[in-house]
């Protein structure tokens, strides 16, 4: 067998919370991390928050000028961000790139993001591993969640059973068993649900550092709606996409901004939870929160507070940098293409057999 290459890469996130792209540099060969390098964050400004944020809610009555448009914009924007990073490490020889998703309809198998793989490559001049999902829902998977394996890689050395929930615009699960073994699924809501809530309610893009949440109250009747979604009883493997709940979301609508932002960070919450207790084979030994929510100090709390059996912990807690989390593992997973070793299995996104996605382009 071929030995492993290994690359410094660098992996692009960008999540439907809309606050913009984070990019991390790795050094690895797929399997092991050798070596992590700086993290960046490149928030949007408000007026493209706000074209992406059009673009979600029109889909999928969307003007292809107008998708043309807020493609070049985004990928102009990720090109200025990836020069502005090899200015300052230019030893950077790969690109893992996660695009933007519009829509993610797994049921359809239907995929509408945003991001040109190719300009992208050709302005930067790195090879790029892009459309990352893409084989994975040809091969009757999900598409999603695709962090698992890199999860794995991190956990090395932590005790199990073991969880990672990834808290972006959804909420996705990794579970690491005592002898290895893993699934992966979307547990339901994530940032999404309470950045629509507050962005409707007030125009501000978000429940900055959970304020709105712990100033409100929980209208438990409302929270018991929530949690009667038909997609918290599907047994994994699912994917949601943050559209998913929109019909549920507007039970929202009777209750103040801060009742109405505390209802949904505890719907995020207990929907983990419910997802912890009722599809794992056993409690992990802690569960590890990563993505955006877990800079959100009230849904922390509300996690602590509403399942004593749980012990959950922030990755900062584990040394890692949960907001790089993502765009590490798409970095992870272009290595893994390169080194032709598969990025999905049916027991993480329910593809038909084990899957090696994404499509290079370093044609330049």
């Amino acid at each position: 067998m071929p030995s492993l290459q290994t690359y410094h890469v660098l992996g692009i996130a960008s999540g439907s919370e809309l606050e913009g792209i984070n990019a991390s540099i790795i050094t690895t060969d797929g399997v092991d991390v050798f070596e992590y390098g700086q993290n960046f964050d490149f928030p949007f400004d408000e007026s493209f928050r706000e074209e992406l944020r059009q673009l979600h809610r029109k889909y999928p009555q969307i003007d292809e000028a107008e998708r043309l448009r807020v493609e070049e914009e985004f990928t102009d924007f990720c090109i200025s961000s990836v020069k502005e990073i090899i200015s300052e490490d230019d030893k950077v020889n790969l690109i893992g790139f996660g695009g933007h998703i519009i829509s993610h309809q797994p049921n359809e198998h239907i995929l509408y993001q945003i991001g040109d793989c190719e300009k992208l490559a050709r302005a930067c001049k790195i090879a790029l591993v892009g459309h990352l999902r893409d084989a994975d829902m040809l091969s009757g998977g999900k598409g999603a969640p695709l962090s698992a394996i890199y999860h794995v890689a991190l956990s090395q050395k932590l005790p199990k059973p073991l969880a990672w929930v990834d808290v972006g615009g959804v909420s996705a699960l990794t579970y690491i068993g005592q002898n290895g073994e893993m699934s992966a699924f979307d547990t339901g809501p994530g940032n999404a649900i309470i950045n629509e809530w507050v962005n409707k309610r007030s125009g501000i893009p978000m429940d900055y550092n959970g304020s709105l949440a712990i100033s409100g109250h929980i209208n438990d009747e409302v929270l018991s709606s929530l949690m009667r979604h038909k997609f918290l009883s599907l047994p994994p493997p699912k994917a949601a996409d943050k559209s998913t709940f929109d019909d549920k979301s507007e039970h929202l609508a009777g209750l103040s901004l801060e009742d109405g932002a505390a209802t949904a960070t505890a719907f995020v919450a207990d929907s983990i939870i419910k997802s912890i207790h009722d599809f794992l084979p056993e409690l992990p030994q802690k569960v590890i929160i990563c993505g955006g929510g877990s800079k959100n100090p009230t849904l922390m709390r509300f996690l602590k507070q509403r399942s004593a059996q749980i012990d959950f912990v922030s990755a900062s807690d584990c040394g890692f940098a949960p907001q790089a989390i993502e765009a590490q593992a798409f970095g992870f997973l272009a290595v893994r293409r390169c080194n032709r070793m598969p990025t999905s299995y049916p027991f993480t996104t329910g593809a038909a057999f084990e899957v090696i996605g994404g499509e290079v382009f370093a044609d330049f």
